[in-house]
């Protein structure tokens, strides 16, 4: 596992759970608005695995979970290895993902090695390689989505918005896709230095026009919530 992060305490990454977050370096995708340029581009130093376990058992008594975030941690090679030592330790685990990798994710969830998915939904499907300057299979978004929506653990569907890649139209459209799903989260835009398209080249929504976007589809979901 490459792990070039580390958040030790969050209480708003896995609800209803303290966490410790960790961030795997590399993405398969290149969304210019992503928060974490500096992991995706693997421009963060590298954690040696065993500090990382020796700082996860050392909190085992603050913590009641790890979150794996990215980048892109269903590339790592050593992913079912981890969590499977993380479960046996007594963490709950949440997976953060953006859904291209279904077989991994299918592995995960039959081996019951997962607690929590968060997976992010980029754009309606016939703009995710555009958006993503990736060349994306709609079909592995598809099975990713109905892999959870048929599993019995807690998820949520999650959308990053800004205005330059994103109209409305464009996020109601996304939505649409997971229609029925219990959580559907949009995530506003927040820039820093280490967006990966570069700062102050993307621009928020205005919370007014989000909430205006969030009354034409909250009925869609049990819980609809803007970040």
């Amino acid at each position: 596992m490459r792990i070039l992060g580390i958040t030790k305490s969050s209480f708003i990454d896995y609800p209803g759970k303290i966490a410790t977050v960790l961030f795997t370096g590399g993405c398969n995708l290149k969304c210019p608005y992503c928060h974490n340029g500096h992991i995706v581009k693997e421009q963060a130093e590298v954690a040696l695995e065993k500090d990382v376990w020796q700082y996860i058992i050392k909190r085992k008594r603050y913590i009641d979970a790890v979150c794996i975030s990215g980048g892109e941690p269903t590339l790592q090679i050593g992913l079912m290895e981890f969590i499977t030592r993380l479960k046996s330790e007594g963490f709950s685990v949440k997976l953060d993902t953006n859904g291209t990798r279904p077989l991994v994710l299918k592995d995960l969830l039959q081996k019951k090695l997962l607690d929590y998915v968060a997976m992010d939904l980029k754009a309606p499907l016939n703009k995710y390689s555009a958006l993503t300057g990736s060349t994306i299979e709609e079909k592995d978004i598809i099975e990713s989505i109905n892999l959870l929506a048929n599993s019995s653990i807690e998820h949520e569907f999650r959308t990053t918005v800004c205005k330059e890649l994103l109209t409305a139209e464009d996020i109601i459209s996304t939505a649409v896709i997971v229609k029925g799903a219990k959580r559907y989260y949009i995530q506003n835009f927040k820039d820093g230095e280490t967006v990966y398209g570069g700062i102050n080249k993307y621009t928020p929504f205005k919370k007014e026009e989000l909430e205006k976007i969030k009354e034409q589809i909250k009925n869609w979901f049990e819980i609809c919530e803007i970040r």
